[in-house]
This record gives structure tokens, sequence and C-alpha cells, in this order.
């Protein structure tokens, strides 16, 4: 079974349908137009360079560039999870790539060499979607998780430094604000998988039924990556939080205000 291409005259009609999003825009008179306009500019730009930059990957097939592109993801995801909880990146970045880099390697070399086993999972083919796929889910993870972990802190440090006094540990004193952010970051996927099927179909059993595959090869292959995907989200918001903790806090054991960028006028 072959894929239906799409004509470069029939993706260029296919933005006709933003009229309807951007209608609503002008008729409600929200401050989105410009926003929405770059947005979707720097997505055609960024997918086109990203799709020609892939097929030079796939074409190539060599592991140690396959892996240079995961670290620039990876470093790409780190920037953009410090801008979404609105922290310092220079205060997060260290212990949060290497929160991403542990997440993501954990679940997708489980994947490679216990799930499908086989040195074809190794190509680029294989591995670059796989490890998109657990990264994006990490990132959204990761923003909800750090955002609330270090809001709560702030908005209830009376709390934090009570049980400080009182001779808690730091460990023990932070216990509560991880468990929350985790709860909170971890929710969202769990509410996926169990909607996942019957109230959407998500993109890796999409993207293998379009390819011609099997739907029961797509099903096992949309429940690995679901599997892998919780793993590593829930493995790298506790490292997210556990590495970068270690590094915002005063020798006095209180949070350092300087983590939090300051709040636009």
């Amino acid at each position: 079974m072959n894929i239906i291409d799409i004509g470069v005259w029939r993706l260029a009609a296919g933005y006709l349908l933003l009229a309807v999003p951007l209608g609503i825009l002008l008729w409600l008179r929200l401050p989105l137009l410009g926003q929405t306009l770059t947005a979707v500019a720097r997505m055609t730009l960024q997918l086109l360079f990203v799709g020609f930059y892939l097929q030079v990957i796939f074409d190539l097939n060599r592991l140690w560039l396959t892996g240079a592109w995961g670290l620039v993801m990876i470093g790409v995801a780190n920037l953009s999870i410090a801008r979404g909880c609105r922290l310092r990146p220079s205060k997060l970045a260290g212990g949060l790539f290497l929160a991403l880099l542990g997440g993501t390697l954990v679940p997708l070399l489980f994947l490679v060499f216990v799930v499908l086993e086989g040195a074809a999972a190794l190509d680029a083919q294989y591995l670059v979607p796989l490890c998109g796929m657990i990264l994006g889910n990490c990132l959204q993870a990761d923003i909800i998780g750090l955002r609330t972990f270090y809001e709560s802190l702030r908005q209830n440090e009376k709390a934090y430094l009570l049980s400080l006094a009182q001779g808690a540990t730091l460990k023990e004193a932070l216990l509560p604000f991880a468990r929350n952010a985790c709860r909170a970051a971890l929710a969202p996927t769990v509410a996926k998988m169990s909607t996942i099927g019957l109230v959407s179909l998500p993109g890796m059993m999409t993207g293998v039924i379009l390819g011609g595959g099997n739907p029961v090869t797509a099903i096992k292959y949309q429940i690995a990556i679901m599997v892998a995907i919780f793993s590593g989200t829930a493995l790298t918001v506790i490292l997210a939080i556990h590495l970068t903790a270690s590094n915002n806090f005063t020798a006095g054991g209180t949070l350092d205000k300087s983590l939090f960028q300051a709040e636009s006028p």
C-alpha cells in the first residue's frame, strides 16, 4: 500500500482552513492574530527544515549522527521547559538536561533492545521518531511538574520552613511538594492512556496505519510507545525535581528567589 502524497499546491490550499480560527480571532477581537500567524510561519519553516534534515539522517543512517540529533532535541527541550516554567534557564539547565537525557534514554533503549529486539531498530527510521515522541511528552510533563513544584514552594514557604524547624531534613520537607508536582505532571498521561483508542487515535498508531501497516501491528506499537512515554515521563519529572532542587536552595535551606524570572509589567 502506497502513502497518498500531498502535492505542494494542495498543501498550500490546506492553509485556507486557517480562515476559520483567524476569523474567530478577528470577530472576538482577540489580540492573538499576529502571534498566531508567527506561530504558523515558524511551524512551517521548522518542519520543512527538520524534514530535509531527517531525510539526510535517514539516508546516511549513522548512529553517531542520529545520537547527535537526539542531543540537539534534548537541548532545545531543555530551554523550552525552563521558559515554559517561567524559571531562569541558567538555574535549571544542567540538572534538567541530565533528567531529560535519562528519562528519554532509559525507555528508548528498553524499546529498542527488549521490545523491538532487532538490529534494524537502531536505524534512524526508528530511533528518531521514538525519541521524539518520548521527549515531546516529557517536555509537557516537566513544565507542569517543575512549575507546580517551585510555585507551590514559593506560595507555601512558611509551611516548608516550619517542617525544617521541626527537625525535618531537606528531603523530607520537600517530599509533599514533589508528590503534588508529580501527581500534576503525570495526570494528563494517565488520562490519555485511559481513553486512548476510544476518544482518539494517537499519532504512532495513525502513522503506522497510514504507512500501510496492519492495524494490529499499529496497536502493538502504540501500546509499547505509551508504556515507554509514561515510564519516561515519570522518570524525567522526578529526576528534574531532584537534580534542579540541589542547586536552587541556599545553605540555610530556603528557596533561592533568583530562580524565578521577573514578572512582566
